[in-house]
């Protein structure tokens, strides 16, 4: 068969079932054989970057990947900045890119750029389809990389000659393989390290949110009560209602969780990923004993330097773990300090629950609001900017992956597209988008996909006219900003003229009213309310004047 018939063949062995993206002349070919696919559905987008995140998040809540398709050249470049958020992220995805006929790639030509070095640093593997024989073997690898642990990027790029070659080859049927679990002996040593304890805290990561290990990680914390401090992108790995819950870490200042880690005498380290949350930040002395247990060795870090290193499938390691303490039990912990952070927490988030302010709305107040009108496996998207601290901080969850925060690489623009296809994937649940109005508009075009495809989305954006959270860096480093203001369209014309719903609540007695009818409401809507960022630097106030004492 023609060696694009072939390609499309063996991504349908595969079970992908969605490509996000922007076709070109180069990968027309392939575009005709995708339409062809029975089992493939394409997904056109405004934008690559949209594309991109679109593949992302169908990556994060299925496990699989999806493609995200561009042409040679600007369409590649574009796709770029989604893909090295979805690898850092630790989603999987398919990187499709056209390419040039190969007979003109060693010279200067029209479009022509060396695609695969540019995406070398930002995916797990990269390379080009020289011979159509090889594309069973070459997508069979592709996808098997996206999926391993720690899942991420891979990119394929298809020239347009390439493409048109015939081929003898089949797909490659996919065998799964079972992922390494620990060894007795080193499991032994960390469950000693957990008897020999006196104040244990968990930190969870990005790991933790795979559904089995946050099983296994919720019947150990029933068992033992040991506190979870979650990273941004473990949110729900254990339930928000649960006394164990020590809600999540990741500010750059020093927050009130922070007290639990600093009275801990062991730190177990479950899934962590450093790039969410540097060790220097709650290690600073180097004097915390750390358990680590992940998929893979520990980064090497001066911060962050083991006594034991668990490695092998997080959710088997908890099993084991588990087995251990129903067989041998473990010693009665110290958790004070564990349930007084716990209040402290829960005190601020509540802080301005009941607030009828007019003019603006308090960060509090609107994260508040939007917890309790979204149920339990209804999925929140944050952009980034001064609004995704605030979530990080105070919006909390009960299930796993029902608060996606991009923050390994924190791209700006990833909330709209993501909950287009968060929404794909979970149609039956309710999908809310928290932007500023300077991400928002990073994506804008695909509002339209969202009308055209009949997505049932809702995008609240903070409205603040500037760069809020470079604002409030600034201010807290050297006293002061640099100009960092802009303009924004008159949004309920902007809705009306993309076809969205569009609602405006300046009133903090409206908001949760608001956002209840616009979630409710048939295809996409927009809420835009005006952000009283004042609270930012009250807050850095509030965490610089934290007592540390023990």
């Amino acid at each position: 068969m023609k060696a694009s018939d072939l390609f499309v063949k063996c991504l349908e062995a595969e079970g992908i079932e969605y490509i996000f993206g922007v076709p070109g002349e180069e990968n027309a070919d392939f575009m005709m054989s995708l339409e062809d696919s029975g089992k493939i559905k394409f997904i056109l987008t405004r934008h690559e970057q949209g594309a991109a995140f679109m593949a992302e998040i169908y990556g994060r809540l299925t496990g699989n990947p999806a493609g995200a398709l561009g042409t040679l050249g600007p369409g590649a470049t574009n796709l770029i900045t989604g893909v090295a958020d979805s690898n850092m992220d630790r989603a999987p995805m398919l990187v499709l890119t056209g390419q040039g006929s190969t007979d003109r790639l060693h010279k200067e030509s029209h479009q022509i750029m060396d695609v695969v070095s540019m995406f070398k640093p930002v995916t797990k593997w990269a390379t080009t389809i020289l011979n159509a024989d090889t594309i069973p073997e070459i997508v069979r690898k592709a996808v098997r990389l996206a999926r391993t642990e720690k899942p991420g990027a891979v990119h394929l790029e298809l020239p347009e000659d390439v493409a048109t070659h015939e081929s003898d080859s089949v797909p490659l049927e996919p065998r799964r393989f079972r992922r390494p679990v620990p060894d007795e002996k080193i499991v032994n040593q960390a469950f000693a390290m957990m008897q020999g304890a006196k104040r244990p805290v968990i930190v969870a990561g990005n790991g933790c949110i795979r559904r089995r290990a946050s099983e296994q990680l919720r019947l150990l914390c029933e068992k033992t009560g040991i506190g979870v401090i979650s990273t941004f992108m473990a949110k729900g790995c254990v339930d928000m209602d649960a006394d164990y819950c020590l809600y999540t870490v990741g500010l750059g200042t020093k927050d009130r969780v922070a007290m639990a880690i600093d009275d801990a005498d062991l730190v177990i380290a479950l899934g962590f990923d450093m790039v969410e949350y540097h060790p220097q930040l709650w290690n600073s002395n180097k004097s915390n004993r750390i358990l680590h247990a992940d998929f893979l060795p520990a980064e090497i870090d001066e911060y962050y330097h083991p006594e034991t290193e668990v490695v092998g499938d997080l959710a088997h390691t908890l099993w084991m773990l588990n087995e251990l303490v129903d067989a041998k039990g473990l010693p009665d912990y110290d958790f004070e300090t564990q349930r007084n952070c716990r209040a402290a927490m829960a005190e601020d988030f509540a802080e301005y629950k009941d607030d009828t302010t007019e003019g603006s709305i308090r960060p509090q107040k609107a994260i508040w609001d939007a917890r309790q009108v979204m149920g339990p496996h209804d999925i929140l998207l944050s952009d980034v900017g001064a609004h995704k601290m605030w979530i990080a901080r105070h919006y909390q969850c009960h299930e796993p992956n029902t608060c996606l925060i991009p923050n390994g690489f924190c791209s700006m623009g990833f909330a709209l597209p993501g909950a287009i296809a968060a929404n794909i994937v979970h149609p039956d649940q309710h999908i809310l988008a928290i932007a500023g109005d300077a991400g928002f508009l990073m994506n804008v075009q695909e509002m339209e996909t969202a009308v055209r495809i009949g997505s049932n989305i809702t995008v609240m954006v903070w409205e603040d006219h500037a760069y809020g959270l470079i604002a409030w860096k600034q201010e807290t480093h050297f006293g002061r900003h640099t100009d960092l203001a802009f303009g924004n369209p008159d949004w309920l014309l902007l809705a009306q003229s993309f076809g969205w719903n569009g609602h405006y609540v300046n009133n903090a007695a409206d908001l949760a009213g608001t956002l209840k009818t616009a979630l409710e409401e048939s295809g996409p809507s927009l809420v835009v309310i005006p952000i009283d960022y004042r609270e930012n630097q009250l807050l850095t106030k509030k965490l610089g004047e934290i007592q540390w004492a023990i």
